[in-house]
């Protein structure tokens, strides 16, 4: 549990809502978080730029460090981009050049503020830490520095629509439902006045079906160039800070941004799932915020922290644990490099025999896989939260039903950091397959851990933007890079290869069942020899957080509702997913979800329900929504989207 602090450096005053001009007549909408004197002492400005709703989204977590970084001489700035929450105008999809002019803009208008010293810094998590990114690479002058956290650089092949060219079915669609739900709600009367409903009625007859767009774009194309800020590292020159978890979707960019922008950059990654680290599971938390603290007083403060000149790199080494779908803590230590990429990780080959997992070649028999399509239920989600069981568990069940290679139990422990990576010879019997590679620690009671996985559509072998379709029964080398890991094999247990053609319900099946045939192979291990000096590095700080607000819990009529007490409002949310397929059919795949979304207070009652539902044949991808709005008894807005979007070599 982090240390609450309520007592800071400097009285922290709130401005709970203000409009922010912008050129073309929209406003944004900002809740700030000031030291009281600000205006006589001006401070720097921490940008958080957001489409989740200030006021009633992400109002739990911005308690916990908004006030602290105002107490430590901070202006802590939440600002919904524009068509969200309070902010007028109209949100049409993620991270849109719209988005980034307005960042533009924003950040001028903040340097411009009385209480404004000129400096601005920016902040966020997965999509704060995208456009943290995206408008860094815009440079606008007065943005200093960056602390992304859980984002990517590349939005094609390291987002939640795709891995590996194939589409990531429960990540991409929760996450394209969830927004999508999101952006049908109101704005608040009480912030807004008497122009809410116009501002509502305006956003439900615009709003896209996004999954309609990603789904057009199943290919590396200029959509997804636009916003990766991997097409152009040299584009960034503000100082980066990195930061992620193992447990995370997204850690892969870290090693990357180190490794190829130009300028001062730290990474840390510890053990966490998608959170902020000074309270996300899986522990052990740490004193982010006195963390970043040290980064914001040395960049925009000019503050001699001692920040740069520690280790590029703090990664959490994970011990080896017993596989579970939850962890309130993996069990570790820290370790760092002063460069990315160390020179003291050396990649050790094993190669796939007949014998299984080697060190000295050996010949390799021919081998078919020919999955299920069930196999994948051990996956847990592509971005586990950590707050429920969400995590990938025993995989022994899918491993069973996959092609599996494996070492002999290991005389020493192998420690890795970095990225393994699998190279095959394959021929398919079918013009499109998918594989599937996860390597895991087997431990000597049998249970098998996932410790990385990689997934690749073999259309997109050569390229992710021109794929190719595969001639039956032709022999092609692969290679699979495998999601960055920190990780420990210990003695006596066995590093295990597990091969399959499907992964569901994380990626959708190929159009026909396919036998893949495996004629050779080699697993790459990011060796990382201990480090004498990782004992002597620095402990992080306990966490601390500035005091929560929790809302009040209800449950009605089987709903269970959050009251916000302080603004006397309440939300509910009734949701469902399902997913099925087949053994033995790829087109019986179906995804369904449905929601009823309520926000209310007093006698302002708002009602949305919202259902998504994707199948597909063997040449198109099918996509059916609807939208159904209510105020009050009365329907307001009634929208059905019917989609059939042909399959583009998945």
């Amino acid at each position: 549990m982090a240390n609450i602090v309520t007592t800071f450096p400097r009285a922290v005053r709130v401005i709970e809502h203000t409009l922010i001009p912008l050129k073309d007549g929209a406003t944004l909408a900002a809740r700030i978080w000031l030291p009281e004197d600000a205006d006589q002492n001006p401070v720097p400005a921490i940008l958080e730029y957001l489409p989740y709703r200030k006021r009633d989204g992400t109002y739990e977590r911005d308690a916990l460090t908004h006030p602290y970084l105002a107490g430590h001489g901070y202006a802590g700035v939440r600002v919904d981009i524009r068509g969200s929450g309070e902010s007028t105008g109209l949100l049409f999809d993620e991270y849109a050049k719209q988005e980034q002019d307005d960042g533009v803009e924003l950040i001028a208008w903040l340097a411009a503020q009385p209480w404004c010293n000129g400096a601005v810094g920016m902040m966020g998590i997965s999509w704060g830490g995208f456009n943290g990114l995206q408008i860094a690479a815009r440079r606008a002058p007065a943005l200093k520095a960056i602390v992304t956290i859980c984002s990517t650089d590349d939005r094609y092949a390291d987002d939640a629509h795709y891995m590996g060219g194939a589409f990531l079915t429960t990540a991409g669609l929760e996450w394209a439902f969830f927004f999508f739900g999101l952006m049908c709600l109101p704005p608040d009367p009480e912030l807004v006045g008497d122009s809410w409903r116009a501002m509502w009625l305006e956003r439900l007859a615009n709003i896209p079906l996004f999954q309609d767009n990603w789904l057009r774009h199943q290919r590396r194309d200029a959509y997804w160039k636009h916003g990766s800020v991997c097409e152009d590292y040299a584009a960034i020159q503000c100082p980066v800070y990195a930061v992620g978890g193992w447990t995370d979707g997204y850690n892969n960019a870290i090693p990357r941004l180190l490794e190829r922008l130009q300028v001062p950059r730290k990474g840390l990654i510890g053990p966490w799932a998608h959170a902020y680290p000074h309270f996300a599971l899986p522990g052990p938390q740490i004193g982010f915020l006195q963390e970043i603290l040290r980064w914001w007083d040395y960049w925009l403060k000019g503050v001699a922290t001692g920040v740069m000149d520690e280790p590029m790199l703090r990664a959490w080494m994970t011990e080896s644990v017993k596989p579970a779908a939850h962890h309130d803590t993996l069990p570790g230590r820290w370790v760092a490099e002063s460069s990315w990429p160390p020179p003291g990780i050396m990649p050790q080959r094993l190669f796939l025999t007949d014998e299984g997992l080697r060190e000295v070649a050996a010949p390799l028999t021919a081998r078919a896989v020919c999955s299920p399509q069930t196999v994948g239920t051990c996956s847990g989600d592509w971005v586990p939260f950590g707050r429920g069981r969400d995590q990938a568990r025993d995989q022994q069940e899918d491993d069973v039903r996959s092609l599996v290679f494996e070492t002999v139990p290991l005389d020493a422990p192998i420690e890795i950091l970095g990225a393994p990576i699998v190279t095959l010879d394959v021929a398919s019997d079918r013009p499109i397959a998918n594989l599937v590679v996860r390597l895991c620690d087997v431990h000597p009671s049998g249970e098998s851990l996932r410790v990385s996985y990689g997934v690749l559509n073999l259309t997109h072998r050569e390229s992710h933007e021109r794929p190719a379709l595969l001639t039956p029964g032709e022999r092609y080398r692969v290679r699979i890079q495998l999601n960055d890991a920190g990780s420990v094999f210990p003695s006596g247990h066995k590093v295990r290869l597990a091969i399959s053609t499907t992964y569901w319900p994380m990626i959708w099946p190929s159009p026909e069942t396919a036998t893949v045939s495996i004629f050779a192979g080699t697993l790459d291990l990011p060796q990382r020899s201990p480090n004498v000096a990782d004992a002597n590095l620095s402990p992080f700080p306990e966490p601390e957080t500035a005091s929560p607000e929790k809302p009040t819990i209800i449950h009605r009529d089987g709903v269970r509702i959050e009251r916000i007490d302080r603004l006397g409002l309440e939300l509910g949310t009734q949701y469902k997913s399902e997913y099925h397929v087949e053994d033995n059919d790829p087109l019986s795949a179906v995804a369904e979800l449905r929601n009823i979304q309520t926000l209310s207070r007093n006698e302002w009652q708002i009602r949305v329900e919202t259902q998504l539902r994707m199948s597909s044949t063997g040449n198109a991808f099918l996509l059916q929504g609807s939208m159904r709005a209510f105020e009050g008894a009365n329907e307001v807005c009634r929208r059905d989207w019917d989609r059939s979007i042909p399959r583009d070599f998945s």
